[in-house]
């Protein structure tokens, strides 16, 4: 026993022994470390530490820890943060609705007080939002407020640079910490960095700004807009180079460029790299250091020669012979020349790293644009010869359709601006078209309106009465919670899709007068255009084929696991379509409409498709739309754009009746295909995509209690 405590201890003393003479050295560290944390924290190696790395460069050169001109990302975004201090805005979270409830989208300016400067440019800003539709004159009934201080130009160093606007606005009443405010900025900050200080804060105000970075953009809140010139025509402005119905012939430049090298400073470096792509032959590419006060002072050995070139090529003329147009940053990331290319049908080639692109998030740019980077300029050339030139072309196309739907005016950069900043989507306006009797209501457009406006999204009921008889009284209406407005048509079928000002919200649910609708099925369709706002989303559904014995295109109505068209006798789809197919489809198309039954269906499908190249999408219904007979006695027989019974189908044709010779729809089905063919001959090719999907809500049809369903109504026979 006394043994084998003996051998006990001796092995316990021996491990202790081990112990500290190989492990002790660590143990100490261990001891030592756990009272000197922050000392430890304090004590990780300096760039200079010379004993820890190799110095290739003097200590002098290196940067120091706190150098204030060497900042990281965040850094820079915190000084960004500290100037914005509403920079985790919303609309939902920094925007009053409520104001905008009881009169619309209305825009109020402030009064120009009396010795106040304007800028040219802010002046036609001004303008252009005082006789839109959105304007009031009265404050108590604005949604969204515009400062009359001139905030355009934000370099101290401008003539045209506004001082003291901080102490300025907190003056004003409606102020409000910028809340429902919308800024139009062009130029912020100054040299040597140009970076995106107004020199004021902006509070919870939305930001309509140039050469915005993507690192400051709020999305959903903030509008990039273009760099546009005092000379940008206030409205109308000339269109694209490219004439419609002609395909551009072969361009005698491949890429080109023509502008400034800035010789020091913020985008030089790209501009100063230009000229290692110019061959001389297919790509162009001229700078020229002649610019500024002190150019001579810091002019390089390349700056002559460069100059000489420079004056050899007429820009203009660069422009129209080019495929490509080299879009570099200057001194801020936006420039003049993005405009002037995309109006040339010169598909911009953009180097301009972080640059948030003008109202990106309604614009599909890679569609018009090529987006390169600033590092791997060398690698622009191969990369645009690649391009097919099927794909040129419709780059082409859509450079000219941008430049006129967006950018040919100050109005249409403005108007892009007020929609596109405050997005009217979270509610509908129900717009019925009717041509009743006159002195009574049908029966079926009173329940559409009740069931139209029991739905919590519905923020309007317009009804487009297209009948020879005036309409009936106010008081045979029936009474909503809504505003209930009565247009007077001209009884043509294009008129439904008319941008009448009455329409005050983005989405517009089409309706025809005897289409059955519950609410729920209204609601839910709604919430999904809603996540597809650029697309056709409703319920009648029809398809379109190419038929190989005709050789001509073929349109049917069955049941089929395709569709491609959404009728819009009960469809959402965006009011700015409205304004297309009035102002941008040419006048032969609508009076092709108007000559022939349920065309306007077609063409709008067609219009939309053109632009998207996206199918329309359908959603559940209740029970099928039935093919209903026009009613002869609701219009005088003959009356134009009232077809006469059996050439109408005001909901959604599902049967396959409709297509047999013979039948009561023989006809109005002739006189669809007809149109179908006549809009793919104007087009040159069939813009109609087929789609597969159908979107139902969740638990729809499942074997569970209704009370769990959202839509439970939508299952009832």
């Amino acid at each position: 026993m006394q043994t084998r405590k003996k051998y006990i201890f001796l092995t316990f003393l021996a491990s202790w022994l081990l112990l500290f003479l190989f492990g002790g050295d660590q143990l100490r560290r261990f001891s030592f470390f756990s009272g000197k944390k922050a000392e430890a924290r304090r004590n990780w190696p300096r760039w200079t530490d010379r004993s820890l790395l190799k110095s290739f460069a003097d200590a002098e050169e290196l940067p120091r820890d706190g150098d204030p001109s060497l900042l990281s990302p965040w850094e820079r975004r915190a000084a960004w943060l500290s100037v914005y201090r509403s920079s985790r805005c919303r609309m939902e979270t920094c925007f009053d609705f409520s104001r905008c409830e009881k009169h619309g989208f209305k825009v109020f300016t402030y009064p120009q007080e009396r010795g106040q400067p304007v800028s040219e440019t802010y002046g036609k800003i001004l303008s252009s939002i005082e006789r839109s539709r959105y304007h009031t004159a009265n404050p108590e009934e604005a949604c969204l407020f515009i400062l009359s201080i001139d905030t355009l130009d934000r370099d101290h160093l401008s003539g045209q640079y506004v001082q003291n606007v901080d102490e300025k606005i907190r003056s004003f009443p409606l102020w409000n910490g910028g809340r429902n405010h919308l800024i139009f900025n062009l130029y912020s900050g100054t040299w040597p960095d140009y970076a995106g200080d107004l020199g004021f804060d902006i509070g919870q105000a939305i930001l309509a700004k140039a050469s915005f970075d993507t690192e400051s953009f709020r999305p959903g809140f903030d509008v990039s807009i273009p760099l546009f010139s005092k000379d940008h025509p206030q409205r109308g402005g000339d269109r694209g180079w490219l004439h419609q119905d002609s395909v551009p012939p072969k361009k005698k430049y491949l890429l080109v460029f023509k502008g400034k090298r800035y010789l020091t400073g913020i985008g030089s470096g790209t501009r100063n790299a230009l000229h290692h792509i110019h061959n001389g032959k297919d790509i162009i590419s001229l700078t020229t250091c002649k610019h500024g006060k002190d150019w001579e002072k810091h002019k390089d050995t390349r700056c002559d020669k460069d100059n000489i070139d420079y004056e050899r090529f007429d820009y203009q003329e660069l422009l129209h012979n080019s495929t490509f147009c080299i879009v570099p940053r200057g001194r801020r990331l936006g420039s003049f020349r993005f405009l002037e290319a995309l109006q040339a049908a010169c598909i911009p080639v953009l180097l301009s790293d972080g640059w948030e692109l003008p109202f990106a998030e309604a614009i599909d740019w890679g569609k018009a644009a090529v987006v390169g980077s600033e590092r791997l300029l060398l690698q622009i050339p191969s990369a645009v010869r690649c391009i097919h030139p099927e794909r040129v072309l419709a780059f082409q196309q859509q450079t000219q359709f941008l430049w006129d739907a967006y950018f040919s005016s100050v109005d249409k950069i403005v108007h892009t601006t007020l929609e596109h900043g405050y997005s009217p989507s979270m509610k509908f306006t129900a717009f019925i078209r009717a041509a009743s009797q006159a002195g009574s209501l049908s029966q079926p457009i009173l329940r559409l309106i009740q069931a139209v406006s029991g739905s919590q999204y519905c923020a309007q009921i317009v009804v487009l009465w297209s009948c020879e008889k005036p309409p009936p009284p106010s008081g045979k209406w029936p009474q909503t919670t809504v505003p209930l407005t009565i247009i007077q048509g001209r009884r043509q079928l294009s008129d439904r899709f008319f941008p009448f000002e009455a329409i005050q919200t983005d989405a517009v649910l089409s309706l025809d007068e005897d289409t059955s609708l519950s609410t729920s099925e209204v609601d839910f369709a709604f919430l999904v255009w809603r996540s597809f706002p650029e697309r056709i989303v409703g319920f009648p559904t029809q398809s379109h084929f190419w038929d190989p014995e005709q050789g001509r295109w073929g349109y049917t109505s069955r049941w089929t696991n395709e569709l491609s068209i959404v009728l819009t006798a009960a469809a959402f789809y965006h009011r700015y379509y409205h304004s297309l197919f009035t102002e941008y489809l040419p006048a032969g198309l609508r009076e092709l409409v108007d000559g022939l039954a349920a065309c306007e269906d077609i063409l709008m499908n067609v219009l939309v498709a053109a632009v998207t190249k996206l199918p329309p999408i359908k959603v559940t219904q209740r029970k099928q739309h039935k093919e209903l007979v026009a009613q002869q006695a609701e219009c005088r027989d003959g009356a134009a754009g009232t077809p006469p019974p059996g050439q109408r189908s005001p909901s959604a044709p599902h049967s396959a009746p409709a297509e047999v010779k013979g039948t009561a729809g023989s006809r109005p089905f002739s006189q669809r295909q007809d149109c179908l063919n006549q809009l793919a001959d104007w087009f040159g090719y069939m813009p109609l995509v087929s789609s597969q999907l159908r979107l139902d809500p969740v638990l729809f049809k499942d074997h569970i209690s209704v009370l769990r369903k959202k839509y439970p109504s939508l299952e009832k026979p």
